[in-house]
C-alpha cells in the first residue's frame, strides 16, 4: 500500500516532481526500429487515481504507434485488497507485464523473487534522476527490482486570513517561529472557544517521523537486509518530545488516540476554526467540498526544521513500477518503462500536480503555492524502513501510533513507550 496515509491507500492521486534524463536526450524514447512485431499485447496495471486519463491515453497511443501490432491492455486497479491480488497474480503463469506497487509493498515482493531484476536497465529509465526515497524502496540486497513512479509529502496548510489577523507576515522558517506563530494565533482568536491554531491528532506518525529525522534519529537502523528499531535512541525521543510540545502548545482538540483520518482532518479544517493542519496538498480540495472559499484562503509552507532556515525531513510516500518475473513480454514492459519515465511524460505528471519519481524539475509545481511548498520539502525526502516486515506494521496495530497515544495521554513515560514500540517493530521485522 502507499503509506502516505490510509486515505491514499484508498486511492487518492498525489505527487511531486523532479526532471532530467540519464544519458539521453530530453525527448521520449523511440524503439520502433527494434520493437518486435506483433500481434502482441502488454498488460499494464496502474492504481486508481495514479495518473490522469488523458495522460495515459496519450502515453498508450504513442507506445502502440512505435510498436507494430502491439496493443496496450490497461487495467486500473483499486488499492483496497491490492496486496492479496498482487500476491496471487505474481505467483501465477498469467502475470501482468508492468505493475504499480506501493513503496511499502516493494520490499516484500522484491525479497520474494517475484519481480524482475532491472539493475542493469536503470540508466534506460532515467536512473540518474530517481527520487532517492523511492529508489531505496525498490531495492533489495543490492539489486533494483522497482523503478520510482511518483511521490508526495506532507506540508503545513494554513489560513492566510488568520495569519494576517494575527500579524504574521511570513510563514515560519524554524520550529521556534512555528511555536511563536501558534502563540500569536491563539491570542488573536481568544474569543473563539472552538479555535485551534494547529489541528494535530495524537497518532499522526508520519509527522512524528519528520521530527525524529530532524533530530538525527530514525525509526530503524539497517544492517544489510536486517532492520532494528531505534525509537529508544536519544534522537528519536527528542522528536517524540517535540511532537508533545506541539500538541500541548497548539490548542488542538484532535483525539490523542486517532489519526488524521478519524475524523477526516480536512473536514475539521473546513469548519473555519483551524488555522493550520499538517497535510497532503490535495486535502485543500477535500476541505473545499464543504467550504469552496477555503481554497483561496489557503497557502502552505514546509514543515520547519529545528535549524532556522531549513525544512524538516519529510516522509515521501509513493508508488513504484515493476516488471513481474513471470511476465511473458518483458521486452515490451521495459520499453513501456522507458516511455513512462522519460522527460516528456515526467513533465506531464508534474503538470498534473504530481511528483514524478524520475525527474528533478519542479517548475511545473512552483506556480501553485501549495504544491510549491511540497516541492521545496521534497528535496529532503526520506523513506520508511525498506523491509518486507513493514507491510505488517501498516496492516496491523501500528506500534508508532500506540507509542504516541501512550506518551501523549500519560499512560506511559517516554522510556517505556519507546521501548515497547521498538519491541513490537522488531517482532514485525523478524516476521514472528
Amino acid at each position: 500500500m502507499r503509506v502516505w496515509s490510509k486515505a491514499l491507500v484508498g486511492g487518492v492521486a498525489i505527487a511531486l516532481a523532479v526532471s532530467g534524463c540519464a544519458g539521453s536526450s530530453g525527448d521520449s524514447p523511440s524503439t520502433s526500429s527494434q520493437a518486435p512485431s506483433g500481434p502482441r499485447e502488454i498488460t499494464v496495471w496502474l492504481m486508481n487515481g495514479s495518473a490522469p486519463k488523458g495522460l495515459l491515453d496519450s502515453l498508450n497511443k504513442e507506445f502502440e504507434s512505435t510498436h507494430k501490432d502491439v496493443k496496450v491492455k490497461y487495467e486500473e486497479q483499486q488499492w483496497n485488497g491490492i496486496q492479496d491480488k498482487l500476491t496471487t497474480a505474481l505467483a501465477s503463469n498469467d502475470a501482468p507485464d508492468l505493475i504499480e506497487i506501493g513503496n511499502t509493498q516493494a520490499p516484500k515482493f522484491a525479497s520474494e523473487g517475484v519481480l524482475e531484476d532491472v539493475t542493469a536497465d536503470a540508466d534506460s529509465f532515467n536512473g540518474a534522476n530517481w527520487l532517492p526515497s523511492l529508489k531505496d524502496s525498490g531495492s533489495w540486497d543490492g539489486k533494483q527490482y522497482a523503478v520510482p513512479f511518483y511521490a508526495a509529502n506532507r506540508e503545513v496548510l494554513y489560513r492566510k486570513d488568520l495569519f494576517e489577523k494575527a500579524g504574521i507576515t511570513t510563514p515560519p522558517k524554524s520550529r521556534q517561529e512555528w511555536l511563536d506563530a501558534i502563540t500569536k494565533l491563539k491570542a488573536a482568536n481568544a474569543s473563539d472557544p472552538e479555535f485551534q491554531a494547529l489541528y494535530l491528532p495524537g497518532q499522526n506518525w508520519y509527522t512524528l517521523a519528520s521530527f525524529i529525522w530532524d533530530e538525527g534519529g530514525d525509526i530503524a537502523k539497517k544492517d544489510g537486509t536486517k532492520f532494528t528499531a531505534s525509537l529508544s535512541t536519544p534522537e528519536a525521543k527528542a522528536g517524540l518530545e517535540f511532537y508533545k510540545q506541539l500538541v500541548d502548545a497548539s490548542g488542538t482538540k484532535a483525539p490523542k488516540d486517532a489519526d488524521e483520518q478519524t475524523p477526516e482532518q480536512a473536514g475539521i479544517y473546513a469548519q473555519g476554526h483551524v488555522a493550520m493542519m499538517i497535510a497532503l496538498p490535495w486535502e485543500v480540495a477535500t476541505a473545499a467540498k464543504s467550504d469552496p472559499s477555503i481554497k483561496d484562503k489557503t497557502s502552505a509552507f514546509p514543515i520547519p526544521s529545528k535549524t532556522a532556515g531549513k525544512t524538516a525531513p519529510v516522509f515521501q510516500g509513493g508508488s513504484d513500477l515493476a516488471i513481474p518475473a513471470n511476465s511473458k513480454d518483458k521486452d515490451l514492459a521495459k520499453d513501456y518503462l522507458k516511455l513512462i519515465t522519460s522527460d516528456k511524460y515526467q513533465a506531464e505528471f508534474a503538470k498534473a500536480g504530481m511528483i514524478p519519481g524520475t525527474s528533478k524539475d519542479v517548475s511545473a509545481l512552483e506556480a501553485d503555492p501549495v504544491n510549491a511548498a511540497m516541492a521545496a520539502a521534497s528535496k529532503n525526502g526520506h523513506a520508511l524502513p525498506a523491509t518486507p516486515g513493514w507491510a505488517t506494521v501498516e496492516a496491523g496495530q501500528n506500534p508508532l501510533k500506540d507509542m504516541l497515544t501512550a506518551y501523549l495521554t500519560g499512560a506511559k513515560q517516554i522510556d517505556a513507550a519507546t521501548k515497547d514500540a521498538d519491541d513490537a517493530l522488531n517482532k514485525a521485522f523478524s516476521g514472528s
